[in-house]
C-alpha cells in the first residue's frame, strides 16, 4: 500500500513483528482504536513500505505478545497472564498507543497484584496436617481463597487471620475462634458454627445460609450484605453487629440478643424472632413479612410504618 488512497478495510495485511509472522486485515488494525499507531500506519494517510520479496510490513518489536494485541483488536479479548506477562504486554500496548488496551491491562495487573498479596500461606494438605496436632492454632495466618470445605476444624483458633473468599462449606467449626479475623466473601454454607466466636470479625458479603450458629458470639461483627437464609441463630449474641442489607429470611433467631444491632435494609421475612432481645432496635427499614415476634422483648423497638 505505497500510495495514500483511502484503504480497503478487507485488504489482507501480512505483518512481520520482530521475525514473527502475522496475518490480519486493515479493518482489524483500524476499527477498534482509530487513534492508535497501527490505525495511523494503515489508514491510507501514510506510505507503508512492504518487503518486496515477502510482501509483509516489518515492525521492529518483540512479537511474543503481538497475538494478544491482535486478539484485543479483533474482539476485545484480554489474556490471562501472570504479573510479569501483563507488564510485558503493557509495554507493547503503550508502544502501539492502544489506550483502551492499556487501561484494561492495568486493571488486570492491579488485580493480579492484589491476588498475589492475599495468596494463602498454607495449602489444604498443610492445614489438615496442622489440625491433626493436639492444639492447632492458625492465628493471624493468611488462608484467603483456600478450600477448607468439609474439614473438622472444631476448636481451631483463626483469630486475626486473613480468610477472604475462603471456603468453609459444610466444615465442622464448632467452638472455633474468628475474633477480629477478615473473612469477607467467605463461604460458610451449611457449616457447623455452634458456639463460634466472631467478635469484631469482618464477614461482609459472606455466605452463611443454612449454617448452624446456635449460641455463636457475633458481637460487633461486620455482617453487612451477608446471607443467613435458613441459618440457625438461636441464642446467638449479635449485640452491636452490623447487619445492614443482610438476608435473614427464614433464619431462626429465637432467643438471640440483637441489642444495638444495625438492620437497615435487612430481610427478616419469615424469620423466627420469638423471645429475641429487640429493645430499642430500629426495624423501620427491614422486611418483616411473615416474621414471628411472639414473646420478643420489644420495648422501644421501631417497627416499619
Amino acid at each position: 500500500m505505497e500510495d495514500s488512497q483511502e484503504p480497503d478495510l478487507s485488504t489482507i495485511i501480512r505483518l512481520d513483528i520482530g521475525g514473527m509472522k502475522f496475518t490480519t486485515t486493515i479493518r482489524t488494525l483500524i476499527q477498534r482504536d482509530p487513534n492508535s499507531m497501527l490505525a495511523a500506519m494503515f489508514s491510507g494517510r501514510h506510505c507503508v513500505i512492504k518487503d518486496p520479496q515477502k510482501g509483509s510490513v516489518f515492525i521492529e518489536r518483540d512479537g511474543t505478545h503481538f497475538r494478544h494485541v491482535l486478539n484485543w483488536l479483533r474482539d476485545g479479548a484480554i489474556p490471562i497472564l501472570d504479573a510479569s506477562g501483563y507488564q510485558e504486554l503493557l509495554r507493547e500496548a503503550e508502544y502501539y498507543q492502544l489506550l483502551g488496551f492499556v487501561e484494561q491491562i492495568n486493571t488486570c495487573l492491579n488485580r493480579k497484584k492484589e491476588e498475589d498479596e492475599i495468596k494463602p500461606e498454607m495449602t489444604r494438605k498443610e492445614v489438615i496436617k496442622c489440625i491433626q496436632s493436639k492444639r492447632p492454632k492458625l492465628r493471624g495466618i493468611n488462608l484467603s481463597g483456600l478450600d477448607l470445605s468439609k474439614l473438622d476444624l472444631s476448636g481451631v483458633d483463626f483469630s486475626h487471620a486473613r480468610l477472604q473468599n475462603t471456603f468453609f462449606s459444610r466444615a465442622n467449626l464448632q467452638s472455633a475462634k474468628f475474633r477480629d479475623s477478615e473473612a469477607d466473601g467467605s463461604n460458610f454454607h451449611n457449616a457447623n458454627l455452634r458456639e463460634c466466636e466472631f467478635v469484631g470479625a469482618s464477614l461482609r458479603g459472606a455466605l452463611l445460609a443454612g449454617a448452624n450458629l446456635q449460641s455463636a458470639n457475633l458481637q460487633d461483627a461486620s455482617l453487612d450484605s451477608c446471607s443467613f437464609c435458613e441459618a440457625d441463630l438461636r441464642s446467638a449474641h449479635l449485640q452491636g453487629a452490623d447487619l445492614t442489607d443482610a438476608n435473614l429470611s427464614g433464619a431462626n433467631l429465637e432467643g438471640a440478643n440483637l441489642k444495638g444491632v444495625k438492620l437497615k435494609g435487612a430481610n427478616l421475612q419469615c424469620a423466627n424472632l420469638q423471645r429475641a432481645y429487640l429493645r430499642f432496635v430500629d426495624l423501620s427499614e427491614t422486611a418483616l413479612e411473615g416474621a414471628k415476634l411472639e414473646g420478643a422483648n420489644r420495648g422501644g423497638v421501631i417497627m416499619p410504618s
